[in-house]
């Protein structure tokens, strides 16, 4: 008996040691990870306090000597315009493409995993098929057709097309819905509730999770969009964050040290938004990978 017990006393302390290395090697590969990836963002925020002979010297030179905060106030001072005006004008459209997005893109989810009727299938098929549609071919023929109603030089084609849902969020969102049971539905119905009452009082208190990664990534790459407002807006009064960035290449040359300074700026409301709500980002990757 004692040699068995202290056979399974040696079993257990070798398990407990491959366990140990094994948790090790894992941190050790997400710490080195982790530092790797931190490393151009330590770049950018020393480039930013960087005088400008130091910033393009090699080997690259991390800790600036001396400290030039006169950099930030340069940085948001260059420019023709207040750059609080470029903060507002990413602010404003991002809530409301965060807005529209998720308002039509839960009620088409909603019909798609709930309102059964000929061809939603077939329907439902098609819808996902756009998101194979590159956006290149249709960016001439939505100029022409924003061109006609008058809307150049307006946030409308940035923000009325998120109004009409999205091929990405649909799935995403209908993917969810799918996993509520149905047996709710039928006791809505026994107590009175119609449809869209059963949409206003079950499914949309029980979706907030994937509301709530809906509204996260809408926002993110709104924040970060580009290329709509460089091809829709001109003045630069009505231009977001991401245009502003570009004029310190475009105008002035490269201008490193306040280029930084504004993408250290604009990268802040997505990052802090992820450390917020990091949670809602993980159950939106599992949300994506159940079966509908």
């Amino acid at each position: 008996m004692s040699g068995a017990a202290v056979g399974m006393g040696s079993s257990r302390a070798s398990i407990e040691r491959s366990r140990r290395t094994q948790t090790f090697i894992i941190h050790a590969v997400l710490i080195a990870g982790g530092i790797i990836v931190m490393i151009p963002l330590a770049w950018m925020l020393s480039t930013s306090l960087k005088p400008p002979h130091q910033i393009t010297k090699f080997p690259p030179i991390w800790i600036p000597d001396p400290f030039v905060w006169s950099n930030y106030v340069r940085a948001v001072t260059i420019f023709p315009v207040s750059f609080v005006v470029f903060v507002r004008n990413s602010m404003y459209m991002s809530l409301m493409i965060t807005l529209g997005t998720v308002l039509s893109n839960a009620v088409v989810a909603f019909a798609f995993a709930r309102l059964t009727f000929r061809g939603s299938r077939v329907l439902f098929i098609i819808v996902l098929s756009t998101m194979m549609l590159p956006q290149q071919v249709t960016m001439i023929p939505l100029f022409i057709l924003f061109s006609k109603f008058g809307w150049i030089n307006t946030y409308n084609p940035l923000i009325v097309p998120h109004f009409f849902a999205n091929a990405y969020f649909v799935f995403l969102l209908r993917q969810f819905y799918t996993t509520i049971p149905r047996e709710l539905d039928d006791a809505a119905r026994i107590d009175g509730c119609g449809v869209i009452g059963l949409f206003l009082r079950i499914m949309l208190p029980l979706s907030k999770p994937a509301l709530g990664i809906t509204a996260i990534f809408a926002f993110t790459w709104a924040w970060n969009e580009f290329l709509g407002p460089l091809i829709y807006l001109s003045r630069m009064e009505t231009f977001p964050l991401a245009i502003a960035l570009s004029f310190l290449r475009a105008a002035h040359g490269v201008l490193w040290s306040e280029l930084m300074v504004v993408s250290f700026i604009a990268m802040l409301p997505p990052v802090l938004l992820f450390f917020v709500a990091q949670k809602h980002y993980i159950q939106g990757i599992v949300i994506t990978g159940v079966k509908g």
